[in-house]
């Protein structure tokens, strides 16, 4: 258990990095699309690459940061039940769902995006608007992100398993709260 929750430790600082190092494309995403509706309105000028690098740094914000949301405990939970159970009791739910259903949807989404992504490169795919960016770094994101969230779910899942085991502390139970691992 103790290699295990080394690994999570390791899987824990990438998700941090990656998520606090892709919280800045927000700003870039900002900063491009007013300096695009200021020459357009200004000077008449536009681009379909600004626009389209405005999606493109939106897609990598909201698929790169899913496992650092996981990270942080702030993916929605539907709290019908939950709320009311032990926090035994929840704990197994969260390794319930993250072995039937959070790990399955992202090996099947890596799965069913890598061979769209080799397809992308190889066909040198460009957006169908005049002036558009290459598809293929877009694409990638998605296998990325999904890979990402996967690890993550893996931390999660060993924490998990510690807490129940009497190996790890649980933070929740002792300040109410996630705390922040880094």
């Amino acid at each position: 258990m103790g290699a295990l929750l080394g690994a999570s430790r390791v899987i824990d600082a990438v998700n941090g990095w990656v998520g606090r190092t892709v919280s800045w494309l927000v700003l870039a995403a900002i900063l491009v699309s007013a300096g695009n509706a200021i020459l357009r309105k200004a000077f008449s000028l536009s681009s379909n690459a600004w626009l389209e690098l405005q999606w493109y740094l939106f897609s990598a914000v909201f698929l790169l940061a899913a496992g650092y949301t996981l990270l942080k405990g702030e993916h929605v939970k539907v709290d019908i039940l939950y709320g009311r159970c032990s926090r035994r009791t929840q704990l197994r739910i969260e390794i319930f769902g993250t072995l039937f259903f959070l790990l399955p949807f992202c090996v099947i989404s890596i799965l069913l995006s890598w061979p769209v992504v080799v397809d992308k490169i190889v066909s040198g795919e460009t957006s169908g608007d005049a002036g558009g960016l290459i598809r293929w770094p877009v694409w990638a994101l998605i296998p990325a992100g999904f890979a990402l969230l996967a690890l993550q779910g893996l931390s999660e899942l060993v924490k998990r398993i510690a807490i129940l085991s009497g190996r790890m502390p649980d933070i929740v139970q002792t300040h109410g709260h996630e705390a922040d691992p880094l």
